[in-house]
């Protein structure tokens, strides 16, 4: 009897890193350089049983109708912030960060206030045991009825629960632990993850379902698996923090359904973790008085103003060596421009000095409002003569020595006066139609900044380094 040859079986070879295809196994990664990271897979699209396509029509714009009356609050309102004032309903959102910095701890809460506040949450793990996850809710306080836990990997097993139970919130503990019955690739591959997204999305979307999922990162920071993760979801949220600190940081890096610039800041606690409902308080509270090099300035992060503390450290360059140049918080580049203005426009001799740079608290900001604040850090610890702590200070600086205005001046020096800030250093072009409870010195360049700073010269050192 003749045997049936069986067809060639399909294959591809795909980088763990990035998720870039090859036909070919190589060595190096065309696209993110990365080395032996290219892996055999098979391509078994061929063999997936195609949705039908009949009925399907468009629909005209001004006919579709949005969830955004829909929106529905998750019961933090730091998270709610930063989502854009609540969560859409059939939203896809993705939250990454290191181990340990409370990703699982944050939706676990959410999921039981989501509980006790909407309808039914289904929360899936794939890491933990039923018990494990509800000990872990027990010791948050965070038990409801309507919470619903499931210990399982499989995509397939997974649907039929959430067709069973129809909940309101899925939560997926985490995407690289899910497993996709079309693959024969293991938990965590590029396929899997890529797959299991587009498997558990397509749940969420058809059936209305906001889905959360926990996603792991590399060493470098990033988030594992396959870029197109990230495209796939509607939203991505990065998870900061230190080990040595309790204070966690929520960055929105996607957002379809608001703005990206928000920031929820969060505090580690033993009952989880807490909305902070003043962090410039926060970041201030442990602020050295009459300290040289001390600066206090109105960031912003998203739609609030956030007071917080800039130093600066100038120490002679050891033994006449090339000077260090040190930036914690803050962008490196932006304060080397600082650094350079200062020599050549304010005379300050800092080409012999080493100058370290510091946002307290482990706030990490961007904005060039703090570009004014730096410059007079750096001064102040230069000279070694403080400015006053009553004092704030916010302006971006050019490459000419002026000091240009930034938006929303109103606001900051509102949250300044309200913390007790009794004197404030802004650009003189800023339009303040509504000026706060707080005397104000407009000054047009960082010499003059520096002046109403510091009082007295700005130029060459009048007294010790500090």
């Amino acid at each position: 009897m003749e045997s049936i040859p069986l067809p060639p079986r399909r294959s591809r070879y795909v980088c763990q890193q990035c998720g870039e295809v090859s036909v070919k196994w190589l060595g190096r990664c065309p696209s993110c350089e990365a080395w032996n990271t290219l892996v055999e897979e098979l391509d078994v699209r061929e063999s997936r049983p195609r949705r039908a396509a009949a009925g399907a029509r468009s629909v005209p714009a001004t006919e579709a109708s949005g969830w955004e009356e829909e929106r529905r609050s998750l019961g933090v309102w730091e998270l709610d912030r930063v989502l854009g004032g609540g969560i859409v309903p059939g939203a896809l959102v993705l939250v990454g960060g290191e181990p340990g910095v409370g990703k699982s701890t944050l939706l676990l809460q959410v999921a039981a206030l989501y509980a006790e506040r909407c309808g039914t949450v289904l929360y899936v793990s794939g890491e933990e045991s039923v018990g494990q996850v509800a000990m872990r809710a027990r010791r948050l306080g965070t038990v409801h009825p309507r919470l619903r836990l499931l210990s399982e990997a499989r995509v397939e097993v997974i649907e039929e629960v959430i067709a069973a139970e129809e909940p309101e919130l899925v939560v997926v503990d985490s995407i690289q632990t899910m497993l996709h019955p079309d693959l024969e690739t293991g938990p965590g591959s590029v396929a899997q993850v890529r797959e299991c997204c587009h498997f558990l999305g397509r749940i969420g979307k058809e059936r209305g379902i906001a889905v959360f999922f926990i996603g792991h990162v590399t060493k470098q920071g990033t988030l594992a698996g396959p870029k197109v993760l990230e495209h796939a979801v509607d939203v991505v949220l990065h998870v900061e923090g230190e080990s040595h600190s309790a204070l966690r940081l929520l960055r929105p890096v996607k957002n379809r359904f608001g703005s990206t610039q928000e920031v929820g800041i969060f505090e580690m606690t033993a009952a989880g973790l807490k909305p902070v409902e003043n962090p410039s308080e926060l970041f201030l509270q442990e602020r050295p008085m009459g300290s040289p090099g001390s600066v206090v300035t109105a960031s912003r992060e998203g739609s609030r103003p956030l007071l917080v503390e800039v130093q600066a450290l100038v120490a002679p360059t050891a033994f006449g060596g090339t000077p260090r140049r040190q930036a914690a918080g803050v962008d490196y580049n932006r304060v080397s421009i600082i650094l350079a203005v200062l020599e050549r426009r304010v005379g300050i001799p800092l080409q012999t000095h080493d100058v370290y740079v510091n946002v307290a608290g482990g706030v990490k900001t961007t904005e060039p409002a703090c570009d004014l604040a730096i410059a007079l850090a750096v001064a102040s610890s230069f000279h070694g003569r403080p400015v006053d702590p009553s004092t704030v200070v916010f302006g971006e600086v050019g490459l000419s020595g002026e000091v240009r205005s930034v938006g929303h001046g109103e606001e900051r020096l509102q949250e300044a006066a309200r913390l007790g800030f009794r004197r404030a250093v802004v650009p003189a072009g800023a339009r303040l139609e509504r000026a706060a409870a707080i005397a104000v010195a407009g000054v047009r360049s960082v010499e003059e900044a520096i002046s109403a700073g510091l009082g007295g010269s700005a130029g060459k050192r009048g007294g010790g380094s500090a």
